[in-house]
């Protein structure tokens, strides 16, 4: 599988992004998605996940709310809806797949795509 993430910029504390994670194999279907953030000199952390059906979702806690996951099976493509933008926000998103369960574990995800970078400022 492999994963182009896009849909990045700058944008106003308060604003708004969508992400978008177009997958190419033919078992897109059957991976687990994810999204993940991470800032310099800091670990990757989970941001939010969906399951092969896209019924079972999770969200971390600092986006919850504000953040909304979404996947389009036809299109091999996840999404991730950002409103109310924070600038704790700010960091490189990557979206990372696998064909396990739906973790918030990096370590779980066998293929990441090369990352699309997310500024809010103040």
């Amino acid at each position: 599988v492999q994963l182009q993430a896009s849909g990045g910029g700058l944008v106003q504390a308060g604003g708004s992004l969508r992400l978008s994670c177009a997958a190419s194999g033919r078992i897109f279907s059957r991976n687990v998605m994810a999204w993940f953030r991470q800032t310099p000199g800091k670990e990757r952390e989970f941001v939010a996940g969906v399951g092969w059906s896209g019924n079972s979702k999770s969200y971390a806690d600092s986006v919850l709310g504000r953040f909304s996951i979404s996947r389009e099976t036809a299109k091999n493509t996840m999404y991730l809806q950002m409103n109310n933008l924070q600038p704790g926000d700010t960091a490189v998103y990557y979206c990372a797949a696998d064909l396990g369960a739906l973790s918030r574990d990096r370590r779980t995800y066998n293929w990441w795509g090369q990352g699309t970078q997310v500024t809010v400022s103040s």
